[in-house]
């Protein structure tokens, strides 16, 4: 399709709102908002977890947000009008800004209401809720968890699929991640260090990756690391960046984060990155969450991690996930069903993409901190000129025919009956 050319000055107006956009959204840093900092941690651990943890609403007022939230809301409200008055209700890209605008105030919101039970309401509008069908009539994200654990359970006492050893350093894995990344990237493009002040092992940044300094990683680790931080986390900002007119696709408001999440795992799938200990850790987070939706409190769920092999510190920290931003026995933080919730609408999505023959469609995903609801707005502005194809992208998407294989095999198996299958195998297997 052919592009058409667009006046200068509408190029212009839509870059000088989406600019607004990036330039308002700086300072809200909704994790490190919501974050519970070490004395809290050192206090459970103090009691040997038979207290719950020190966190009221207090606690959270004693943290003010990095900006005045009555200000920045209005900074936002402000912005949408103007993109309503300058292009039009019906706009495609102006609804993608007015979107995004819409999102931002309600993140402040949740984050003013922290330590409250509207944290966790808003929370639910954001990210979803555990009890969420994906279809209807389909199973729910709960559902999934527990189907998920059910399947790892089956294979947990085999001695062939237990981890290897952790013996790579913080800085053993730095150089790996950096030589990898470097020919993907281009050796001055992204950085690769070691850092103090993060809970996870790893976190991404715009051009960057941080490793925690005093964690030990496996081969595996690293190759998971280099998909899921490095190609989509990375790749997806730097491709965002690199946007001329929509710099907006830069920054990734809730809505982006189950795009991003589903695609970084579909990632570690198709890259035989991902493992059965690294899938209990996302079910098991899902779990947690629709047990605090329940009514479990924060000792419930940590006790669900001791009862499921891990170790007091690491039980604190997954339960901590669950519940930072709410009160112990409040209800939770959802924005870690985006993982497997991300991943069954992305792959559902391709699927349908190449059933469809739309495959263009696909690499679209990786224009910058997209949402699968946007895709078709995005090919149209493609066509216009206002948004570049991705400039980084990972080997699987970059040539799409094995893709579309597994794509079409996978459209065919979803046809069979399990059950049926498992009665007629029953005396083979």
């Amino acid at each position: 399709m052919s592009r058409r050319k667009l006046p200068d000055d509408y190029q212009k107006t839509i870059r000088a709102l989406s600019d607004r956009i990036v330039q308002a959204q700086t300072p809200i840093r909704v994790l490190d908002a919501v974050k519970w900092d070490d004395g809290v941690r050192q206090g459970f651990l103090k009691h040997k977890g038979k207290s719950m943890p020190a966190v009221d609403r207090a606690y959270y007022e004693s943290r003010p947000l990095a900006f005045d939230s009555t200000e920045k809301k209005l900074e936002f409200q402000n912005i949408e009008r103007d993109i309503t008055r300058h292009l039009g209700q019906f706009n495609p890209v102006g609804q993608i800004m007015r979107r995004m605008c819409k999102e931002y105030r309600m993140v402040i919101r949740m984050l003013e209401a922290r330590g409250t039970a509207d944290f966790g309401l808003i929370s639910q509008e954001l990210y979803g809720a555990a009890s969420d069908a994906f279809h209807a009539g389909d199973p729910t994200l709960a559902d999934l968890g527990l189907m998920l654990s059910d399947y790892l359970n089956n294979i947990a006492d085999r001695g062939d699929l237990k981890d290897e050893a952790k013996t790579l350093t913080a800085k053993d894995a730095v150089d790996l991640l950096q030589s990898r990344l470097g020919p993907v990237f281009g050796d001055d493009t992204i950085r690769v260090f070691e850092s103090d002040g993060i809970v996870a092992d790893a976190a991404a940044g715009a051009d960057y990756i941080k490793i925690r300094a005093d964690a030990m990683f496996n081969e595996r680790d690293v190759r998971a690391l280099e998909v899921h931080e490095g190609l989509v986390h990375v790749g997806t900002t730097l491709n965002g960046q690199n946007q001329p007119i929509c710099t907006f696709l830069s920054k990734g408001p809730p809505s982006s984060t189950v795009t991003q999440e589903g695609l970084a795992i579909l990632m570690e799938v198709i890259a035989f990155a991902s493992y059965p200990t690294r899938l209990r850790r996302l079910t098991n987070r899902t779990r947690a969450i629709h047990m605090a939706e329940e009514g479990a409190d924060f000792l419930d769920v940590y006790h669900f991690y001791r009862e499921q092999g891990y170790s007091t510190e690491e039980s604190y920290g997954s339960a901590s996930r669950a519940f930072r931003g709410s009160l112990p026995g409040g209800l939770p933080f959802t924005k870690d069903l985006s993982y497997l919730k991300g991943f069954i609408l992305i792959y559902n999505y391709i699927q349908l993409a190449v059933r469809k023959g739309k495959l263009e469609q696909i690499p679209l995903l990786f224009c910058g901190k997209t949402t699968l609801e946007d895709t078709r707005t995005l090919r149209q502005l493609v066509d216009e000129g206002l948004v570049v194809p991705p400039k980084y992208l990972p080997p699987q998407f970059r040539d799409l025919n094995a893709l579309s294989a597994w794509m079409c095999f996978s459209n065919f198996l979803n046809h069979l009956s399990l059950e049926r299958i498992e009665a007629d195998y029953a005396n083979i297997l």
